[in-house]
């Protein structure tokens, strides 16, 4: 009960941060068709475009599947192929997004491959939205990050990143900035075996 109530307590908390700074730009990202199956034309969408009609708030998350990269991050994988299932559900009361540097349909034919059927795709391969909200760092090295944006009027303010994963590294601890969103180490965590050490997800598995 009194880490439920940690929990909750830190929740409240983080809803009651400043805003942060405006965003400088609006963004602007490619998007291919709303249907996975689809294969036709890719539409421009700007930032200020992924809010939807009262719904206020806009999650990001940037997916590791950079142009150099020759196969997606597993890590990122495993926790998009849950969130996938999570996100029509989500949809009732935010925005959501997955951002990645690739052109769109490198990323399309990913999403296709692992089964997505509910996550809004773009890419960031056209402007410098991975470098300036911690996705990618100066020399391309693309980097997991959450971002948490809110529309007030006509402005829209960054109010949140998974911080935690740029915190100086403790021994044997991996950052786990997004582990609320990730089902399957929570799964792991009321087994006997535990999460382990040396045991990560892998994009296939052996028969």
């Amino acid at each position: 009960m009194e880490l439920r109530d940690q929990i909750e307590q830190v929740a409240a908390m983080r809803r009651k941060l400043p805003l942060g700074g405006p965003v400088p730009q609006d963004y602007e990202f490619e998007e291919g068709p709303a249907d996975p199956a689809d294969t036709g034309s890719v539409r421009r969408v700007r930032l200020s475009e992924l809010f939807r009609p009262g719904k206020d708030t806009l999650v990001v998350y940037s997916f590791m599947y950079g142009p150099n990269m020759e196969k997606a991050c597993p890590m990122c994988t495993c926790m998009l192929d849950g969130l996938d299932g999570n996100a029509t559900h989500a949809a009732q009361r935010i925005n959501l997004a997955v951002v990645a540097k690739s052109r769109i349909e490198r990323i399309q034919e990913y999403g296709r491959g692992r089964g997505w059927r509910n996550l809004r795709l773009l890419s960031s391969a056209g402007n410098s939205y991975n470098l300036d909200y911690r996705g990618e760092t100066a020399d391309g090295k693309q980097f997991p990050s959450l971002n948490v944006f809110v529309k007030r009027g006509d402005r829209i303010y960054h109010v949140y990143n998974t911080e935690l994963a740029f915190a100086p590294k403790e021994k044997g601890q991996h950052p786990r900035h997004v582990d609320a969103i990730w089902p399957l180490w929570n799964l792991f965590d009321f087994t006997p075996e535990g999460r382990g050490t040396d045991w990560y997800p892998k994009l296939e598995y052996a028969a």
